[in-house]
């Protein structure tokens, strides 16, 4: 990450980073400061945990859910920039169905949904961000066939995160490249990334407001086909969006 974060420094104002695996006192700032970047943490050891890192000054930072029962799992921040609104996310990952993960992550996408109801509107300009462990639809995986209801291809994970959706967000990268297929994560297991077997479920969604603000949502490859050291399984996705 760092690599690819040097070469794409001067390009990049607010960096959301998911599944940190550490606690706020040793994330690598740093580094980050060498940047030009601030990063407010939200930490777990070894698992979960979110990291927003910005070069303008985040304003109202908040981290969880202010619930002492959901906030165990650190998943989710929030931070303001300018009139924007960021919500960085972690969803759990769930499991097979009928354990307790698989009923966690079901209850978890509820729980956000009322937390965007308690505190925002879809009239807001709002941006939620993430890995969201959820493959929209048969486009978001390279074989729907194979893949049909496993983990993040359930009928009810799907409705979850459509439930999201509803509440007044836009997948931003499905309204602008329409059809296309593109994956955000792919295995380690069997060179998957060189064989196109992935699934995107990284996403960044939007408020209608903030959607006529959108120039460009891609996802940087290049940085999941690296070698050495070994890359993240997932791949950056990017927003460009006027001021």
């Amino acid at each position: 990450m760092t690599t690819w974060l040097t070469q794409r420094a001067g390009d990049i104002d607010v960096l959301c980073l998911q599944e940190i695996k550490v606690v706020d006192e040793k994330f690598p700032h740093k580094a980050f400061n060498e940047l030009g970047f601030t990063c407010h943490v939200c930490g777990q050891k070894r698992y979960n945990g979110v990291a927003m890192c910005s070069k303008p000054h985040l304003e109202g930072v908040t981290k969880g859910f202010d619930d002492e029962y959901w906030d165990q799992e650190k998943r989710v921040m929030t931070g303001q920039v300018g009139d924007i609104t960021i919500i960085n996310v972690y969803v759990p990952h769930g499991d097979v169905r009928g354990t307790e993960k698989h009923k966690y992550k079901l209850e978890w996408y509820n729980r956000f949904i009322q937390f965007m109801n308690g505190e925002y509107s879809p009239d807001d300009n709002i941006v939620v961000l993430g890995d969201f462990n959820v493959a929209r639809d048969d486009r978001d995986v390279y074989d729907a066939k194979l893949l049909e209801d496993t983990i993040g291809t359930m009928a009810e994970e799907r409705a979850s995160f459509t439930a999201l959706l509803t509440w007044g967000l836009t997948d931003v990268f499905r309204h602008r490249h329409g059809e296309k297929k593109q994956f955000t994560w792919w295995d380690y297991i069997g060179g998957a990334i060189w064989k196109g077997e992935g699934m995107r479920i990284d996403y960044i969604l939007c408020t209608k407001p903030l959607l006529q603000r959108v120039t460009s949502v891609d996802v940087d490859i290049w940085p999941r086909r690296r070698r050495s050291p070994t890359p993240s399984d997932h791949a950056p996705v990017i927003i460009d969006l006027t001021s």
